[in-house]
């Protein structure tokens, strides 16, 4: 008998109760991954961190595209009077619902932020390094929280926009350096790769990083204001785009720069897998911005291209983070000063 014909024969009145059985199953397996944490649940937690900050960078984008970014229009409140949706003259309910939802979703972010928290304090040993970083994800979205109030509040100024998506990134960057700490031990870091290839990895998060900030300056002088009430920067379009895209040049070079120089000097096989990762979502993110220019920046591909960011930082980090090794969990510190014969960072 197969488990469809088992399920079939289950009295409907029984499978609600079973339901709920297998809720409740779930709720204790989740309340243990964090309060009786082990190495594998407080990296998936942080992985689902990861996963979170990405999701509410994209979700507001949708409020700005969906042209909701006054869909609630006071702060904290949503409407004057009522910290909820209610009817008012100046936005659609659509427009309302839209915003309000994604003021919700700060709050799945900050439910997962203070899970990571209590998972690093709660399990044996403590870990200094994990306890700090797991902390920044709480403060960020409390800093993200009131920031978003100035950006209600100054009507969508494209300079509180853009530093509002920028504090995005940052806890993207937390979030994930909680991932990936949270999978390797607490030795002092071992270079894998030459020391030049290591730099030539930080100057590219740097440069990654500035393309971001010449992304959120040509966000903020296109069409996708967020509202008719919204301030636009005073910049000519094409001139800001096309810096932009001169960016996108200096990223792309520098990342095969990075892998050519990854494969010529016989470098760990997963920094050279990530480095190619890297160039692949670039070049999906470069044809995408190119596709949506175009096109006249539709919404939905702004959309895409907002997450496509989001994607290349990441592998940025990753590959960053690849390119040297603090030796298995549970592995002894060595003391300090204690020869090594790796080149630490």
């Amino acid at each position: 008998m197969t488990a469809a014909d088992q399920q079939q024969r289950v009295p409907a009145e029984g499978r609600p109760a079973a339901f709920a059985d297998r809720m409740r199953e779930r709720g204790r397996d989740l309340f243990h991954s964090v309060w009786a944490p082990t190495p594998g649940s407080i990296r998936r937690w942080a992985l689902a961190s990861v996963v979170v900050n990405v999701g509410i960078t994209v979700t507001g984008a949708a409020v700005r595209l969906t042209g909701s970014g006054l869909g609630c229009p006071t702060w904290p409140r949503c409407t004057p009077g009522s910290f909820v949706p209610a009817p008012h003259d100046s936005h659609s309910p659509v427009n309302m619902a839209i915003e309000f939802g994604n003021r919700l979703l700060s709050f799945l972010v900050l439910a997962v932020a203070v899970a990571c928290v209590v998972a690093v304090l709660r399990i044996a040993p403590r870990r200094a390094s994990l306890i700090r970083l797991a902390a920044v994800q709480p403060a960020g979205v409390l800093v993200q929280a009131l920031w978003g109030g100035l950006v209600v509040r100054s009507l969508l100024n494209p300079v509180t926009v853009s530093v509002h998506f920028l504090l995005s990134t940052l806890m993207t960057m937390a979030a994930f350096a909680l991932f990936a700490r949270s999978g390797e031990g607490d030795a002092p870091p071992r270079r894998l790769v030459h020391r030049d290839i290591r730099t030539l990895g930080f100057v590219l998060v740097t440069a990654v990083f500035v393309l971001l900030i010449a992304g959120v300056v040509v966000t903020g002088t296109g069409p996708h204001s967020g509202d008719v009430a919204a301030s636009r920067f005073g910049f000519d379009i094409e001139t800001v785009a096309r810096l932009h895209a001169d960016i996108v040049w200096v990223v792309l070079g520098l990342t095969f720069a990075l892998l050519f120089a990854l494969h010529v000097t016989d470098s760990p096989g997963r920094a050279r897998r990530g480095a190619l990762v890297l160039l692949g979502v670039e070049l999906a993110q470069g044809v995408l911005g190119y596709v949506q220019y175009w096109l006249a920046v539709p919404a939905v591909l702004v959309g895409l291209h907002v997450l496509g960011s989001a994607l290349v930082w990441i592998a940025t980090l990753r590959v960053v983070f690849m390119m040297r090794d603090r030796g298995p969990l549970g592995a002894a510190v060595p003391v300090r000063g204690e020869p090594d014969d790796v080149h630490t960072l």
